[in-house]
C-alpha cells in the first residue's frame, strides 16, 4: 500500500471574510528580528512566522510582534512558494493593513482564454472557522444552500438544496424555492448586494432574519424567522440505484471532499457495488473540492484495477522547486490512486481496503460550482483512459492547489502548485466543458449541456441534468436544448463571469458551496 504524508491544501479568495490580526499599527516587537522592507530582499519566512500584533492565548505558537512582522512573513512566504511569484510587484507593505497587503501579493495577469483573473483563488479566513468547515464539515447557515442565478437587479436567488433534518428542512423549505425578501425588504429589486450577502451568507449567529420564500410549485409566499447556526453538512446524499430496462445505474450527490466524506463515499460505493450497478453518475454540481486524497480514493473506487501503478495527480510548483515540495521539503512524489482508507472520518480506521466498481466510464453532473478536487477527480480518471462524460455546464477551472497556512489566527491560501494527471495534462484553467457547447469557452470533453433544474429534486430521474445523463447513456446523443434552457445557461455563465471579477461575491459563493481545495 502507498503511504504519503499529508498536509492540508486549499484554494479560495476571501477579502470580506478576513479575520484575526490586522491593521497598520507597528508597535515595538519583543523580538530582535529586523522587520524593515528592502526592495527585492526576502529574508527567510521563518524569521517572521508567528510574531503577531495580537497573539492568541492558549497553546499556540504566537509571540508578541507587530503587523509589520505579519506582513513581512506574508511577503517572504509568497515569494518563496506562490506559483506566480515572479508576477507580483514588490511593494513596501508599511502603509497597508495586513489584509490589504495580502491582497496585493498575487498576480494581476489575466487568463489568456477567458480574459478573467488568472488567480481567482487568493484568500484568507479565520483559522477556527476554517477548521470547522474543512475537517468537521461544520458551517454557519440555515441548513440550506443557495444558488445565485442573477446578482444584478432583478436578482434571482433560489434554494439549491436543503440539508436533511436541518432547520430549513424542518420549516418545509425545498429546493427551487425563490428568496424574495429579507426582513421585509425586497431583495429582488431594491436592496443592495451587501445586505443580501450578509443576511443569506452570515458571518455570525448574533442576528435572526425573516426570510420570505416563494414556493417553487405553488408560487405561494411564506415568511420564516430563521437564526444562523452551526450545523454539520452531509457530504454524500441520495445514494440510489436507477433501473433502466435490464441495466442498473448508480447515482449519488457528492457535495464536499472533506474529512467526513471518506466514510460516506466508502459506504455509498459499497452499497452500489452490492447492487451490481452497470454505470455510475456522480452529481458534483455543488462540490467545490476538498481533500485531494479523497478525490483520489473516489477515483480508485470508480476505476479499480485500471488505476494500478498509475498517477492520479502530480504537483508542479514554481520554477524554484522543480523536484522538491517547498512546503514539506520532500521530493515531489506523484499522488497515486489510493486504494485504502486514511482514517479521516470519525470511526474509520486507516489501512482498510476500499471497494471498487471497476468501471471504464463515469458520468459527472457539473456546474460552475464544480471545482478543484472535483475537477481533479475528472482529470485523474481521464489520465488513465477512463471515459468521463460531463453533463451540465462548465466547471470553475481550478487545476491549482495550496497548503493552508495559519499565522496569528488567520489561515492564508495562495496558489502554490498546478496538478497534472498521468498523461501530464492539467491545462483546464478555463474549466471543463461539455463538447455540445458552442462557442467554445472551456476545455471540451465528451458530454451534453444541461441546466440546473430547480423544479425537481436532486436524484429525481426527471431532473434535467440527471435525465440528460440517462438519455445520453442510452442514445449517445444530446437532447436538443430549449430556448429557456439556453437562456438559463447564459445567465449562469454571466453570473460566474461577474463573480470572478467581484471577490466579495465570488468568495461568499465559494464558501457557501464549499469551493475549496485541500491536499
Amino acid at each position: 500500500m502507498f503511504r504519503i504524508r499529508f498536509s492540508f491544501i486549499y484554494l479560495i479568495p476571501v477579502p470580506f471574510l478576513l479575520f484575526g490580526c490586522g491593521g497598520s499599527s507597528d508597535n515595538q516587537s519583543t523580538s530582535d528580528i529586523a522587520v524593515e522592507w528592502q526592495f527585492d530582499n526576502f529574508p527567510a519566512e521563518s524569521s517572521f512566522k508567528d510574531f503577531c500584533q495580537s497573539p492568541r492565548e492558549g497553546s499556540f505558537p504566537d509571540k508578541s510582534g507587530t503587523s509589520m512582522h505579519e506582513k513581512m512573513w506574508l511577503r517572504s512566504w509568497s515569494n518563496n512558494s506562490y506559483l506566480w511569484y515572479d508576477e507580483v510587484n514588490d511593494v513596501d507593505p508599511t502603509p497597508f493593513s495586513t489584509f490589504q497587503y495580502f491582497d496585493m501579493l498575487r498576480t494581476t495577469e489575466k487568463d489568456l482564454f477567458t480574459g478573467q483573473n488568472k488567480d481567482k483563488f487568493h484568500f484568507a479566513i479565520s483559522t477556527d472557522e476554517w477548521l470547522k468547515q474543512s475537517q468537521a464539515g461544520i458551517s454557519l447557515g440555515y441548513g440550506m444552500k443557495f444558488k445565485i442565478i442573477d446578482r444584478e437587479i432583478p436578482r434571482k436567488i433560489v434554494v439549491s438544496y436543503v440539508e436533511p433534518d436541518g432547520a430549513a428542512d424542518k420549516l418545509k423549505v425545498v429546493r427551487g424555492d425563490l428568496v424574495t425578501q429579507v426582513n421585509g425588504i425586497d431583495i429582488v429589486n431594491s436592496s443592495t448586494w451587501e445586505f443580501v450577502s450578509s443576511s443569506l451568507f452570515p458571518n455570525d449567529d448574533s442576528t435572526s432574519f425573516e426570510l420570505s420564500f416563494q414556493h417553487v410549485e405553488s408560487n405561494q409566499t411564506k415568511t420564516l424567522t430563521m437564526s444562523p447556526s452551526e450545523s454539520v453538512s452531509k457530504p454524500v446524499l441520495n445514494v440510489k440505484t436507477i433501473n433502466t430496462g435490464d441495466t442498473k445505474v448508480g447515482y449519488f450527490q457528492f457535495n464536499s471532499h472533506n474529512s467526513p466524506s471518506e466514510k460516506a463515499l466508502l459506504d455509498a460505493i459499497s452499497q452500489l457495488k452490492a447492487e451490481r450497478i452497470d454505470d455510475l453518475i456522480v452529481d458534483l454540481r455543488y462540490n467545490g473540492g476538498g481533500l485531494l486524497a479523497v478525490s483520489s480514493q473516489l477515483a480508485y473506487m470508480v476505476a479499480g484495477t485500471k488505476s494500478q501503478n498509475k498517477t492520479f495527480e502530480k504537483l508542479q510548483f514554481n520554477d524554484k522547486y522543480p523536484n522538491t515540495n517547498p512546503i514539506t521539503g520532500d521530493k515531489i512524489t506523484p499522488f497515486p490512486f489510493f486504494d485504502e482508507t486514511f482514517g479521516f472520518s470519525d470511526g474509520l480506521d486507516s489501512g482498510e481496503p476500499l471497494p471498487t466498481l471497476n468501471l471504464s466510464r463515469v458520468f459527472v453532473l457539473t456546474t460552475s460550482n464544480t471545482c478543484s478536487a472535483s475537477e481533479a477527480f475528472m482529470n485523474g480518471l481521464r489520465g488513465i483512459a477512463v471515459d468521463v462524460i460531463q453533463i451540465g455546464d462548465k466547471t470553475c477551472g481550478k487545476p491549482y492547489g495550496f497548503y493552508a497556512q495559519d499565522n496569528c489566527g488567520t489561515t492564508y491560501f495562495n496558489v502554490q502548485f498546478k496538478g497534472v494527471n498521468d498523461k501530464g495534462f492539467g491545462d483546464y484553467s478555463s474549466g471543463f466543458e461539455p463538447n455540445q457547447a458552442s462557442p467554445i469557452t472551456g476545455y471540451q470533453i465528451e458530454g451534453c449541456l444541461a441546466e440546473d433544474d430547480f423544479a425537481n429534486e436532486l436524484g429525481d430521474p426527471n431532473e434535467a441534468m440527471l435525465e440528460t445523463a440517462l438519455e445520453y447513456r442510452q442514445t449517445q446523443k444530446c437532447p436538443t436544448l430549449t430556448a429557456s434552457s439556453i437562456s438559463n445557461i447564459k445567465k449562469y455563465r454571466k453570473e460566474v463571469a461577474l463573480a470572478s471579477e467581484d471577490p466579495d461575491g465570488f468568495i461568499k459563493n465559494i464558501l457557501q458551496n464549499k469551493l475549496y481545495n485541500i491536499d
